[in-house]
């Protein structure tokens, strides 16, 4: 083991060191190009292929440089400063295939080029950076890269992360509690603490974070998720066992400005209201841009079964925030981003009195920073790549979990998360066989959590420290690519460090196939995670987690294998997708009931169980019949079984079971988008969630129960129509109806003696929306 950690600590210091002697040379050559006089200029517009119109907003670069500017509304560009020579000409844009051309330029020089898009429905020519944090088509990646994109948070009428996650295959978010509305995401059916949220490619999103940051990200701060399923990658961490959600902020392109309002009606009789405003402002040389964002939510707490006490709670929440960055030189950049949230939530009833004059609240009040800086620089061939980077979040939390009047319930949690890297990057024309990239890099983090519950003689005083290194090498050209990879973990929490290999397998038989296969392991340490610092009212009391003093790692082996199939038949373009997975969980982790506490608490420990196994099929399928048509779909069919039966309750009536609890077997999305005219949308989208089991807690533990819930089929229904005002200012009206058949929980717990974890399937009942939207 020893000599293992040396090598790999030799390698990185080695490519560390050759990596410093580059950026040495480098730094020189970037001063030396801006001094030169450098006033080439490329002019153009940019078209639709097949209908011959102008694109607006499609993203033009100069390959292997900083430069860069993005095409007016009416699809025109101006590229200016650009150096005397040969260059590579880039444009892209999300939708439509990457174009490349060739250009030869010399000073006072002005040229044109024009280029002709051609439509990528099915997104295969997008770029992706989830797969190795490098820039890459998702046709080459080596593990498959699903992108959630700002069309589709649009499409779906989400106004929040956690809104729009639904729509991917393998994802499913659950909520977890009527009272405050605690929500998780799980991956190929393993719960929210077994994958990674990451802002940015930066692990900061932490354990308190977790709670309730899926909701409290708002959906305008985003222009992309990308989801990979399963521990693909050695460069993210080796705890993203089930999977990693990297969330892609905006960045500036053009001068543009946004606002927008959405307002709902939860069961036709509570408000939802949501305002955001976008706005981007890029200097005229394009060296330095900036994009601002600022939302802000109102939602009234719903009660679903007329017993005084909320099924959804109530919310007032703002968000503002930017990302900028600034070229210093042709080929270096600096990025700056900084997001501020705020809110406050309470769940219960008699919400209009003080936390502790109620029967059962839960109540938050959260204030989080977070910002991060990173340098990127790199050669003119784009053969040396290094970047350092450096991210930190802060959270204050206020709380009440409580009840039966308790005025002592209140709480107070400190979170405070940073993360500081460097990455190396080394393209080879050929190594031995094939043409290859090698990675390496290192990366530290610390987190110090302090929760203090008085009322509850509880108090988690958790510090974490995370010592991290990582190589990988990736061969690969069109036809097929191998990466190996390997990350050196030493956590503070586990006595030996952790070796974790990555290796990923893809071949092209042919172009419009692509096939994967994927091996990664990883582990979870013995610490609190989110739901451990979320406290439910049960029976009158409270239920809390706690760790048992014995807790030892999860350790996982994850196994993948995939077809990605693409096919043009004439205008119609298709994507079929079959993925199956395999996870094997030793020491899995799993919360059993144990005796009241002194306060008559029921506590749930959280023990090591002897292990688990996940396993599944993925079938996703998009069919693009023309431009006035998209549609997609998704479907999970798995099994979440523990290794040996497990005891979750201390009713005597109640057997051990093997069966994991809120894990349905079966579940799928569908997105269906319609342009009959131009201006106008029509989108259906809806979610399926299959029968699942859950726990149901009662006032006495002999009233413990297990429940198989009924399926449910969630129908939307969105109409948008846009008013062009002029060439850059457009007006979109739109309105629509969220789960047209009410398919709703009905058998929700009631008064203060409920279970309020006791709660299943979709998040709303039948509701009702309208929204205005101007964009300039």
């Amino acid at each position: 083991m020893r000599k293992q950690i040396s090598g790999t600590l030799l390698l990185i210091a080695l490519f560390s060191t050759i990596s410093a002697q580059q950026l040495a040379t480098f730094s020189d050559n970037f001063g030396a190009a801006y001094s030169k006089k450098a006033d080439a200029t490329i002019s153009g517009h940019t078209i639709d292929q097949k209908t011959d119109e102008h694109v607006g907003f499609i993203n033009i670069s100069v390959k292997g440089t900083t430069l860069g500017v993005s095409a007016d509304a009416t699809g025109h560009f101006l590229l200016k400063n650009i150096p005397e020579g040969e260059h590579t000409i880039v444009a892209s844009a999300v939708g439509y295939k990457t174009i490349e051309k060739k250009i030869a330029l010399r000073n006072g020089h002005i040229a044109e080029m024009n280029f002709e898009l051609e439509e990528d429905a099915v997104m295969l020519d997008n770029i992706v950076v989830s797969a190795n944090r490098s820039e890459t088509k998702r046709s080459e990646t080596s593990s498959i890269v699903n992108v959630i994109s700002s069309k589709l948070f649009e499409t779906t009428n989400a106004v929040c992360l956690a809104q729009g996650l639904n729509f991917q295959p393998g994802l499913r978010v659950e909520n977890n509690c009527q009272n405050c509305g605690f929500q998780q995401v799980r991956i190929n059916g393993l719960e929210g603490p077994y994958s990674q949220i990451l802002i940015d490619s930066r692990p900061i999103f932490s354990a308190l974070a977790g709670v309730y940051g899926i909701e409290q990200i708002p959906a305008n701060m985003i222009d992309r998720v990308e989801v990979v399923r399963g521990g693909g990658s050695a460069l993210f961490g080796s705890n993203a066992i089930a999977g990693t959600i990297n969330i892609i902020t905006r960045e500036p392109l053009n001068n543009a400005l946004s606002i927008s309002n959405t307002s709902m009606l939860i069961g036709g009789t509570k408000t939802d209201i949501n305002t955001n405003m976008n706005a981007a402002l890029v200097s005229d040389d394009y060296k330095a841009g900036v994009s601002i964002y600022g939302s802000s939510r109102q939602r009234e707490g719903w009660d679903a079964n007329g017993d005084g006490f909320t099924e959804i709670g109530l919310i007032n929440a703002r968000n503002v925030g930017f990302r900028s960055y600034f070229k210093p030189g042709l080929q270096n950049k600096i990025t700056l981003e900084y997001h501020n949230m705020g809110e406050f939530r309470r769940g219960g009833n008699k919400l209009d009195l003080p936390a502790h004059n109620a029967d059962i609240t839960e109540q938050t009040e959260h204030n989080i920073n977070s910002g991060g800086i990173k340098w990127d620089v790199f050669s003119r061939d784009y053969s040396h790549r290094f970047n350092v980077y450096s991210s930190a979040q802060h959270i204050g939390r206020t709380s009440y979990y409580g009840a039966g009047q308790d005025p002592n319930a209140y709480g107070s949690t400190e979170d405070i998360a940073l993360v500081a890297g460097m990455q190396y990057v080394y393209a080879m024309e050929k190594l031995l066989f094939m043409p290859a990239e090698f990675t390496a890099g290192s990366e530290y983090s610390y987190n110090k959590l302090v929760d203090k519950q008085p009322a509850y003689d509880r108090t988690i005083d958790q510090t974490v420290n995370i010592k991290s290194a990582f190589v990988q090498n990736e061969w690969k050209n069109k036809k097929a690519g191998i990466l190996l990879g390997l990350r050196f973990d030493q956590h503070n929490l586990i006595k030996k460090p952790i070796l974790s290999p990555r290796v990923n397998f893809r071949y092209n038989p042919y172009e419009w196939v692509n096939l994967r296969a994927t091996y990664a392991s990883g582990f979870r340490a013995p610490q609190a995670f989110d739901e451990d610092l979320h406290i439910t009212a049960v029976g009158g009391e409270v239920q809390i987690i706690k760790l048992d003093e014995n807790l030892k790692p999860e350790h996982s082996n994850s196994f993948s294998i995939s077809g990605d199939f693409y096919k043009s038949f004439g205008k119609v373009q298709t994507n079929l997708l079959v993925e199956a997975f395999y996870t094997d969980i030793n020491e899995v982790f799993y919360l059993e009931e144990a005796r009241p506490d002194s306060l008559g608490n029921t506590i749930l420990m959280r023990r090591n169980g002897s292990g688990a196994v996940v396993k599944g099929l993925n079938l996703e399928a998009k069919v693009v019949p023309g431009r006035k048509t998209n549609i997609q779909a998704g479907f999970t069919l798995q099994q979440s079984l523990y290794k040996e039966a497990q005891t979750w309750s201390t009713n005597p009536n109640l057997a051990p079971r093997r069966q994991m609890f809120r894990s349905p077997n079966t579940y799928g999305y569908t997105t269906v988008s319609y342009n009959p005219v131009k201006p106008l949308t029509l989108a259906i989208t809806g979610t399926y969630t299959g029968s699942m089991l859950m726990q149901h807690f009662g006032v006495d533990v002999t009233d413990d129960e297990e429940v198989q819930t009924p399926a449910f089929l969630d129908i939307n229904f969105k109409l948008s129509y846009d008013l062009k005002i002029n060439k850059t200012t457009v007006v979109q009206l739109n309105a629509g109806v969220q789960n047209i058949l009410n398919s709703y929980q009905t058998d929700f717990d009631k008064g203060e003696t409920r279970d309020a974890g006791y709660v299943y399937g979709p998040s709303l009942p039948r509701s009702y929306f309208a929204g205005l939207k101007f964009n300039i």
